[in-house]
């Protein structure tokens, strides 16, 4: 019997289907992650051991008060002194061991959380009540929450039909692409709390469009495809910085915050009316930065160049059919958990208490639009959100960031008698560069904002001064593709190169860190965080 012939079906650039997640490429690992990864588990159980046995960091002894946590705090009035314990040695060694693994990625990021937990527990950090109980912090609620109503915006397509509406009714050239998708990301922020759920969402949209003028990867790369996929990056997590709820890391830097001012939470008003108008003004400088100084958009590049393209985009969205009425209810409950989110100094009800309102909506039979099973919640990703919680609350317990702080700023001749203005553009700077190593958002909050705290208690400044300008930072994650995970999913439309996205994120760091400076002489001055830096 002949084999019968199979003919290829040629790649059509505008099929939306063509560019599913699990469709793109695996981007294999380069020479020196292969290393990392090797060498990763071997040094993270060196560290430790050499950190919690083997070295004597007897230097350590004397602690300020001022600088410890509330559990740490709490021990120090109830004996008169504190020194360097062997709980303070435990929590070093975890601590360390833990970044080692999360940045090398040795083992997968949830299981090293779950190593954290249990070696709090087992080294006596914290009790195991206390350690545990992260996974039921406010915050890791918040999160699972978010993932339910954001869920509704899959299963009913509504994020689909507003994407490509914006599009199809804006985007009749370059520039209108390019300030649709603008739009479309701001609002998708304002109620998804997981930048790779956006960017999955948006993916295959603006991939089209991309095909649309003329870009379809690799050798058929050109600055209009560069620029949709790095602003798509950039625009995803800038978005993300501008709400509390935007993502896990804001959430988490909003909670590390309200812990050290003694609040119960942070406000979502008072995080929205610094950090949205910021993000929307570099959003808007990295869009004039990347088509007009590092990726001009030549003539011929901004007019499609596929006939029909845009009637491919009108068939998908014909394809939607007529508002349903699950869209509209899931419409309805997302705009009432946004205006409560945004009025919550006014009524008094919490962001995680707004986001079970919304869920439980959303999940009644009949009335909501959503069932469990079409909740789509990445646990991995909760799991590893815990992990960073438990290790927060070791850091509390032990006063450990305080104590490193005075520590390196003694060696670093940083005294009492060192200027706000330049404690603040330190923090900031250190902020934005540490992104270049990180592989996540999340872990890079946990360190740096409860150092920002350490400072400002060690200086007598206000908590707000030096760690809410630090906390607006925690977005800066687009520079290298391994920066974060929609840089690396994103990454693989292979739209643009190494090269490209370094230069490009590079340079919208280093003016973020102008802006953030003149927002703490401006804006952060006129909301009263801070006093103004120079003036």
């Amino acid at each position: 019997m002949e084999q019968e012939n199979k003919i290829p079906t040629a790649f059509d650039p505008l099929d939306m289907n063509n560019y599913k997640i699990e469709k793109l490429p695996k981007m294999p690992k380069s020479g020196f992650e292969k290393h990392m990864q090797r060498f990763g588990g071997p040094l993270a159980i060196l560290v430790f051991i050499l950190l919690y046995w083997v070295i004597d960091i007897s230097f350590l002894q004397n602690i300020d008060p001022e600088t410890l946590g509330s559990t740490a705090l709490k021990r120090y009035n109830e004996v008169g002194a504190l020194g360097f314990t062997r709980i303070n040695y435990a929590m070093l060694a975890v601590f360390a061991a833990a970044i080692i693994l999360w940045v090398t990625e040795a083992i997968p990021n949830y299981l090293t959380s779950l190593i954290v937990i249990l070696s709090i527990v087992l080294t006596g950090i914290t009790s195991d009540k206390t350690a545990y109980a992260q996974l039921g912090h406010p915050v890791m609620w918040l999160n699972i929450l978010s993932f339910v109503l954001a869920s509704m915006l899959v299963k009913t397509e509504v994020a689909k039909r507003f994407a490509l509406w914006f599009v199809l009714k804006f985007g009749k050239n370059s520039r209108g692409v390019m300030f649709s998708f603008i739009v479309i990301n701001l609002v998708l922020s304002a109620f998804i709390s997981a930048t790779t759920a956006k960017a999955a969402i948006l993916l295959p949209i603006f991939m089209v469009v991309a095909a649309i003028y003329g870009a379809t990867g690799g050798e058929h790369r050109n600055n209009f495809g560069r620029n949709l996929v790095l602003q798509n990056l950039f625009q995803i997590n800038l978005g993300a910085n501008a709400f509390l709820t935007g993502s896990g890391a804001t959430l988490l830097a909003g909670s590390l915050i309200a812990g050290a001012m003694g609040w119960s939470s942070f406000s979502y008003q008072d995080w929205f009316k610094a950090a949205f108008p910021m993000s929307v003004l570099l959003i808007f400088i990295g869009w004039w930065v990347g088509t007009k100084l590092i990726f001009p958009i030549k003539k011929e590049e901004s007019v499609p160049q596929i006939e029909g393209g845009m009637e491919r985009l009108r068939e998908e969205y014909r394809k939607l059919g007529k508002m349903k009425p699950e869209e509209y209810r899931a419409i309805a409950i997302f705009v009432t958990v946004l205006l409560l989110w945004a009025t919550d100094k006014q009524h008094g009800i919490n962001q995680t208490a707004v986001a079970f309102m919304g869920a439980v909506v959303a999940l009644l039979p009949k009335v909501g639009v959503v069932k469990w099973n079409d909740v789509d919640i990445p646990w991995h990703l909760l799991l590893f959100s815990a992990g960073a919680y438990t290790l927060g609350a070791g850091l509390d317990a032990t006063g450990l960031p305080g104590t490193m702080v005075n520590v390196a700023f003694d060696h670093l001749g940083i005294t009492a008698q060192t200027p706000y203005w330049a404690l603040y553009m330190i923090l900031t700077g250190t902020m934005l560069i540490s992104a270049l190593i990180f592989s996540s958002k999340t872990m890079q909050t946990l360190i740096f904002v409860p150092i920002a705290i350490g400072v400002a208690q060690k200086f007598g400044y206000p908590v707000m001064s030096l760690a809410f300008p630090v906390a607006m930072l925690v977005g800066h994650v687009y520079v290298l593709p391994f920066n974060s995970k929609p840089a690396a999913l994103l990454y693989t439309t292979n739209q643009y190169s190494w090269s490209d996205t370094f230069r490009f994120g590079i340079t919208m760091m280093g003016i973020s860190w102008l802006v953030i400076i003149l927002w703490g002489e401006t804006v952060l001055r006129w909301l009263g965080y801070t006093n103004g830096l120079f003036f």
